[in-house]
């Protein structure tokens, strides 16, 4: 048992909270100062670069902090799990981004009110990821046995990934969607960046409220997959929280980097699909070989690197 299970403490808890707080405040003011707006891939490069920064520079102020209390290998051994679990999700990530352009490509919304949906989104993700991974947390606490339930599903899920990469997702048919457009009252026009208006006498959802709802539903459906694989590179808690909350963070600025491209990527699902697959393998094989963190980390950047190379260097079918 790690003699350092969980670095986290409730002053630990509440400072990264409003740390997240001042970042996803400052990220609402920017968005009402400069208003409904496309956003560039230049943009969205600079603020991919801010993101990454800012977990990398979490990762130093963590490595830091746990020097100062436990020593030099605790702090280099958590620094690392956060880095393999920041790594991890934010190539799962990719993922959500390729579903995200199928939900706007479908509703249609224009390029200047992705923006507003996708930080209401991002805000959403974090607070639900944080009752997911504590209730993971508690699961592994209670029945250490869930690790290999946890590596079988992502074993299934790795299979089904690749299985389905690269085939298109009909929301015309999303029970979901469906029952919505059949229960609530939704507006045929978009109304801006709003997503309640009042129309004909009464409150009425507008379309972009429906997209709103599908990208933080989309986000829940991955989070199972990813959170169990964070917790496949640590049990900690603290170190889970914190990298997915970072991966989550810089998730809207890899969106719009990635939208007009993401054609390109076509073989990088492969490789998400290998990585879940791999590190469900590394948790129903714990006891027989622990795999050392430097080694999932390497292999994660790896099969990340040679799949983008691999999407950049083979043109993708043409479609029939």
């Amino acid at each position: 048992m790690d003699a350092v299970a969980h670095t986290g403490t409730p002053m630990l808890y509440l400072a990264f909270g409003l740390l997240v707080a001042a970042l996803v405040a400052v990220d609402f003011l920017l968005l009402r100062a400069q208003g409904s707006h496309r956003v560039s891939t230049r943009e969205a490069a600079l603020w991919s670069l801010v993101w990454v920064a800012a977990a990398a520079a979490f990762g130093a102020w963590l490595w830091w902090h746990l020097h100062g209390l436990y020593g030099a290998e605790v702090a280099r051994r958590k620094t690392l799990e956060y880095a393999a679990g920041y790594l991890i999700e934010k190539g799962l990530a990719v993922e959500n981004v390729f579903v995200w352009i199928t939900i706007f490509t479908y509703f249609a919304i224009p390029a200047e009110l992705q923006k507003r949906v996708l930080l209401w989104g991002v805000v959403g993700a974090i607070a639900m990821r944080a009752v997911l991974i504590y209730l993971g947390a508690v699961l592994i606490r209670q029945f250490e046995w869930i690790f290999y339930v946890f590596g079988a599903f992502l074993v299934g899920t790795g299979v089904k990934m690749f299985l389905f990469t690269g085939k298109s997702a009909d929301l015309g048919g999303n029970p979901l969607l469906r029952w919505m457009r059949g229960h609530l009252p939704v507006t045929q026009a978009l109304h801006g960046e709003r997503f309640l208006v009042r129309e004909r006498g009464r409150r009425a959802l507008t379309p972009l409220f429906l997209v709103l709802v599908l990208v933080e539903v989309t986000d829940v459906v991955f989070a199972v997959d990813s959170i169990p694989a964070i917790f496949a590179v640590t049990a900690d808690p603290f170190i889970v929280f914190t990298a997915n909350t970072f991966a989550i963070l810089g998730l809207r600025a890899m969106y719009f980097l990635l939208a007009d491209m993401a054609a390109r990527f076509h073989l990088l699902g492969y490789g998400l699909a290998l990585i879940v697959a791999l590190v469900g393998a590394k948790m129903l094989l714990m006891d027989v070989y622990k795999v050392p963190v430097t080694l999932m980390l390497g292999v994660t950047a790896a099969v990340l690197a040679i799949s983008i190379a691999a999407s950049l260097l083979v043109k993708p079918r043409a479609s029939r």
